[in-house]
Order: structure tokens, then sequence, then C-alpha cells
């Protein structure tokens, strides 16, 4: 792990396999030269079946362009966390966890890492959605499901997984586990959902109903937003809900001492949040 001076950052997600959005990202690390960048999931593209398409732009584009910019850069090149979203088949742990003993990423859904002023941690899991593919979902604070969503057990999944995580596992307990026994007073969170009923979180679903019943127009997690209340992390990362910040007029939120932001967008743009960690009410959001 790199150890530096350079604190800027790069924060970006939801990129789903859009080559154009890849190459303004990995121009802008080339010029701007971050310390830190972080790429919050749905990062493959959305092509059936799942596991080919996405082993095909992990190493075929992703990689070989990460092994360009490390040539280019040298000693500049700089540390990139980054985790899968709900959209990404299970298949692309393998080819990110090779990459990360290669040194080009650190893969770090369900782990921490530790720097010397801060400590970072990943976790990709989403709440039960309306959509099949479920590597990444998991039951929010309990076994409820949304009006319209389907269970982690019924959807399809790229790997099988134990049957009881299936049935009984949870965000809230997740997280319960990933941090015990860390002070997260400098602990840095990429998330893929959002937390709930957050500027962050709001889904274009207004007025939508199924057999009579109100879809919730907010999509996060609850356990996420708990979690952000009760440990209140320095800065938290989140993407998922492409909408959001087009309906909210946000893409950033205070939750207590928090600093939430998101890089979710529903433009062809880029969304670049960039910040220095030791200034971070000075983010900026641009769409490149």
């Amino acid at each position: 792990m790199r150890d530096s001076d350079n604190n800027k950052s790069f924060f970006v997600s939801d990129l789903h396999g859009k080559m154009p959005r890849y190459e303004k990202l990995f121009q802008a690390i080339e010029n701007e030269k971050p310390g830190f960048v972080f790429i919050g999931g749905d990062i493959l593209p959305h092509v059936d079946p799942p596991r080919f398409s996405g082993e095909r732009f992990l190493k075929g584009f992703f990689l070989p362009e990460l092994e360009n910019l490390y040539t280019t850069l040298g000693e500049s090149y700089p540390s990139i966390f980054i985790i899968l979203g709900n959209d990404d088949g299970r298949h692309g742990e393998e080819t990110l966890q090779e990459a990360t003993e290669q040194g080009l990423v650190e893969y770090i859904h369900g782990r921490r890492v530790e720097l010397p002023r801060w400590q970072v941690f990943g976790y990709a899991y989403v709440p039960p959605t309306p959509f099949m593919l479920k590597d990444w979902e998991r039951y929010d604070v309990s076994r409820f499901l949304d009006v319209g969503c389907i269970s982690p057990e019924e959807g399809i999944h790229c790997f099988d997984d134990e049957e009881h995580d299936l049935k009984y596992g949870t965000i809230k307990e997740d997280l319960e586990v990933l941090t015990e026994g860390y002070d997260l007073n400098n602990g840095i969170f990429l998330f893929h959902s959002p937390p709930y009923q957050s500027n962050l979180d709001r889904a274009d679903l207004d007025g939508v109903k199924i057999d009579h019943a109100p879809v919730d127009v907010n999509v996060g997690s609850i356990a996420i937003r708990r979690f952000i209340e009760n440990r209140q992390p320095l800065l938290t990362m989140h993407g998922h809900v492409h909408e959001s910040a087009r309906l909210t007029g946000s893409w950033k939120e205070h939750i207590g001492r928090t600093l939430a932001l998101s890089a979710a967008h529903d433009g062809p743009e880029l969304a670049l949040v960039s910040f220095d960690l030791d200034q971070l009410q000075e983010a900026t959001r641009r769409l490149l």
C-alpha cells in the first residue's frame, strides 16, 4: 500500500462497463494524479450471461488500462480501492483479487485496509431488489421484503452461496462483524447501497403500485443508515440509485458528523467526485 502525502481522491460508481466513462476516468487520473481512487461497484457491462462478459471486460480492457496507467505514472500511481455491485456477477471477485496481488487495485469487499491516518472498509451488498441477479443482495435488517422485490433465495447466483447466509444473513449483522472493535472516527467506507431515506437513495418510482400496494421510493439500506447514525464514521461513499441526485438535487448529505457522498448518475457522462481527505467539506462533483 502506497504511503504518500497526496490525499487528493476521486470517487466514481456505477460505470456499468461503459468504456467512454472509464476512458475519462483514466485520463483524469493521468492528468490530475490523485493519491486515492474509490470505485463503488456496478463496474461490469450489463450483458447476459454475466460471467463471460465480465471476464472479457476485466481482462480485456479494465486491467490492461490500469497496467498502462501504472507504467505511465510510476510512483504517482494511486491506491485504487474497488468493490462490486448488485449488477455485477460475483465471478469478478477472483480477477480483482488477482489484480490486488499484482498491486493494481485493492479489492476490499468485507475487508479493512489500514492507512497511516485512515482505515478503509468495503461492503458491496444491497437490500433485495426486483432484479434477478442476487450475488450482491442481502436481507437488510430482517427477512422483510419491500413491495415488488425478489428475495435473495429466489434469484440467480453465479456461484453457490451458503443456504444459511441466503436465508438469514443480513446487512446489519455483516456490518457489525466487519467493524467490531474498531474506532471509526477515521473510518472511510466504500458502500454500493446508499443509506435509507436520504438524498442518495431516491428512486424514480412515484405513483408505482404492485397489486395495489405502493412501492417505496426510497430504496437504500436501513442497516447502513442506522450504522452511520450509530457509529459516525468520517466518510461514506455510495452508488446504486442512478437518478437520486437528479430527483433530490443533491449528491451529498451529512448524517451527524459523517459526510455521505454519491457518485451514481443517470446521464451518459462520468460523474467524478473529487475531494481531499483533509478537506472533505470542499468535495466537488463534475460531469465529464
